[in-house]
């Protein structure tokens, strides 16, 4: 049976906020780029305002998603995912594996010499991460613990232990990850010991 109109729409406002929220943007950086305001931005995350096409539009845009993916249209029967990469803060390369927010999520990250930059700071949040290593090198610092995983490697964890990823060098590195609907929260900084 298909869903009815205003079960497809009332289904719009979390996916929007978990696009958003997955791609590390606040509605303040949404609202520059799309030209919508925060409040309606806010009110159409939240189910208080109704989705029309000229909000869809450049929101799909912004995320780089299909607008069907926006409004969950009916399978195609085309298995094949579109999604495309974008860029995330200091320089990574994220591309979607998978087609819809919510649920277990893949990415395929490409992550810069020196990512991400700066000092370690470790954040927490609900779930589990899973990271697989495809080429170069990541460092994980899971709490007091400091690992280099290689090409090859895998490490699962639990994200309510302070942790934080990083490439080391020498080049680019490139992962997979999974994330589950509790790792789709967003991350808040982990308390100093």
């Amino acid at each position: 049976m298909e869903p009815d109109l205003d079960d497809v729409l009332e289904a719009v406002g979390p996916r929007l906020r978990s696009l958003r929220l997955e791609r590390d943007t606040t509605l303040a950086q949404l609202s520059e780029t799309t030209g919508i305001s925060v409040s309606t931005l806010s009110r159409l995350e939240s189910g208080r305002r109704r989705p029309t096409l000229e909000l869809l539009l450049p929101l799909a845009r912004a995320h780089q998603v299909q607008l069907d993916e926006l409004v969950d249209a009916p399978p195609t029967g085309d298995p094949r995912v579109h999604a495309k990469p974008f860029k995330r803060h200091g320089g990574a390369t994220v591309i979607p594996l998978t087609r819809r927010p919510g649920g277990l999520q893949a990415f395929k990250q490409i992550v810069p010499d020196g990512w991400p930059g700066g000092e370690v700071q470790q954040k927490v949040h609900e779930g589990y991460d899973w990271v697989y290593v495809l080429s170069g090198r990541i460092r994980l610092v899971l709490d007091d613990q400091d690992f280099v995983l290689r090409e090859g490697e895998v490490a699962e964890f639990d994200t309510r232990v302070p942790h934080w990823f990083g490439n080391p060098g020498p080049g680019p590195a490139e992962m997979l990850c999974l994330f589950g609907p509790q790792g789709e929260r967003m991350h808040v900084r982990a308390r100093s010991k």
